[in-house]
């Protein structure tokens, strides 16, 4: 086709038929005809197909709350301290098993509770010693306020204290080795007679028996009696086989005064219980503080040697 100006020529693009390959020109190395070539492996640069994200439904407000109050961590429990409590009742019969029920209750194991009369005509005080956290010990306080026998429930343990306790331990004083050599079959061991008449009996040296018998016994009641000064105890009773000391002192030191009598034999040993009361400062300044103070002030270059 030919215009003015322009000569515009057209190609038109030959057709192209393409003929069905023969059956045998399909088979590539091996493979039949039937069979699908292997699909190559994608490359290392291709791009990955993500998986679809998985749509999850909105919670509810329940839902959303409780996932909220159960993921929470819990705070930490409070530690447990030993409180003395102060409690001023009123002398009637039943106060104090009420007191010990509403403790029980909150599952409390009451260390010492010691409840005498007061200069006040029918006024009591309980001096209660036990162990737990601080907001379960004021919610029993609460409850235990709410009592009509009840004036008042003190907690004294932020307070500087002075704690005695009575202490009365019955101690053996007859070693070991005599008591199982000589006294281990005998009903009675009041009197020592009875290894002497036995002593005879068996025809042994009865002079020698009885001095063993003494000297081990006043051994051991010198061992005992010097102890006790220790502790400032006294030795309130003496017996041919048995001793009793009387102490006076903190908790503390009850418990370990017990355990040094121990290897002695303890036969009885019976507590008061705890009493407290709060310290009464001088010029703003505790007893105990000055003590700390005045410890702290040696000068240790000023000490002789040792």
């Amino acid at each position: 086709m030919i215009s003015t100006g322009r000569i515009l020529l057209r190609r038109t693009a030959p057709s192209i038929t393409t003929t069905p390959a023969p059956l045998a020109a399909t088979a590539i190395r091996g493979y039949s005809a039937a069979a699908a070539p292997p699909v190559p492996p994608p490359h290392r640069f291709a791009r990955r197909k993500h998986p679809a994200l998985l749509r999850t439904p909105t919670p509810t407000v329940e839902e959303a709350v409780t996932n909220i109050l159960y993921n929470t961590p819990q705070a930490g429990s409070a530690p447990v301290r030993r409180h003395v409590l102060n409690c001023l009742v009123t002398d009637e019969p039943g106060v104090l098993s009420r007191v010990s029920g509403i403790l029980a209750a909150r599952g409390f194991n009451i260390d010492s509770l010691v409840v005498s009369k007061t200069d006040v005509k029918q006024l009591s005080r309980m001096t209660i010693a036990l162990k737990g956290q601080g907001t379960t010990v004021e919610q029993a306080i609460k409850q235990l306020e709410d009592l009509v026998p009840v004036w008042a429930v003190l907690d004294l343990s932020p307070h500087a204290l002075i704690e005695r306790e009575m202490l009365l331990a019955k101690v053996n004083i007859v070693p070991h080795q005599i008591r199982d050599q000589y006294f281990l079959a005998e009903a009675d061991l009041a009197d020592a007679d009875a290894a002497l008449d036995r002593s005879h009996k068996d025809g042994g040296d009865a002079a020698a028996d009885t001095d063993r018998i003494l000297q081990g016994t006043h051994t051991q009641l010198h061992a005992v009696t010097n102890l006790a000064k220790l502790f400032n105890a006294k030795v309130v009773d003496v017996a041919s086989e048995t001793v009793v000391v009387e102490l006076c002192a903190k908790s503390d030191r009850i418990n370990a005064f017990l355990k040094l009598l121990n290897p002695f034999g303890l036969v009885e040993v019976a507590r008061s219980g705890m009493m407290a009361m709060t310290r009464t400062p001088v010029d703003g300044v505790y007893e105990s503080e000055v003590e700390e103070e005045l410890v702290e002030a040696v000068d240790l270059t000023s000490l002789p040697p040792s």
